[in-house]
């Protein structure tokens, strides 16, 4: 699938901040429906998890770039990339609900294979084991390389880049 014109990335700011936060809530929605406590529990549960998890890839991939992605203008998710090292890592790829299974993970993977090709390099990520995505990954040609039951760290290279 070719990357769709009205897709486009772009640098995430200060005022992105809800939408990053909600993005991030989205991902969590099976874990916060067993939640106790009420809406003002799964809120300070959200926002610490995300400052956790924030905090956690700022300091493993202080030189990764963080972009928003936007189809039709309208923000759909955000894509966490580290391009500082001998392959590129893409640190996280997260889209809102409404947008995934539409083509645009793949878009974007195939984009960032093509630019890892392009420098002689791997792309490499870390997918939860039961994450549904791991199946995309494996379609594009991932492969794993470590698990420890519960991540599984996978690479590919453009050549193997889907069938």
């Amino acid at each position: 699938m070719r990357r769709p014109a009205d897709l486009a990335l772009r640098p995430a700011g200060a005022a992105d901040a809800a939408f990053l936060l909600a993005l991030f809530a989205s991902t969590r929605e099976r874990e916060l429906a067993h939640l106790p406590g009420g809406e003002a529990a799964r809120k300070l549960f959200i926002r610490l998890q995300y400052a956790a998890q924030s905090h956690s890839y700022r300091s493993a991939f202080p030189d990764a770039t963080l972009q928003l992605i936007a189809l039709q203008g309208m923000p759909a998710g955000r894509m966490i990339v580290d391009r500082s090292g001998a392959f590129v890592h893409l640190v996280d790829l997260s889209l809102l609900p409404a947008y995934r299974n539409r083509g645009l993970g793949t878009a974007l993977l195939r984009a960032l294979l093509a630019e890892a090709a392009a420098g002689g390099r791997a792309l490499r990520l870390q997918v939860d084991a039961a994450n549904p995505a791991a199946r995309l990954y494996e379609r594009l040609g991932f492969e794993p390389l470590r698990t420890d039951g519960f991540h599984r760290v996978m690479e590919a290279r453009a050549a193997s880049s889907g069938k």
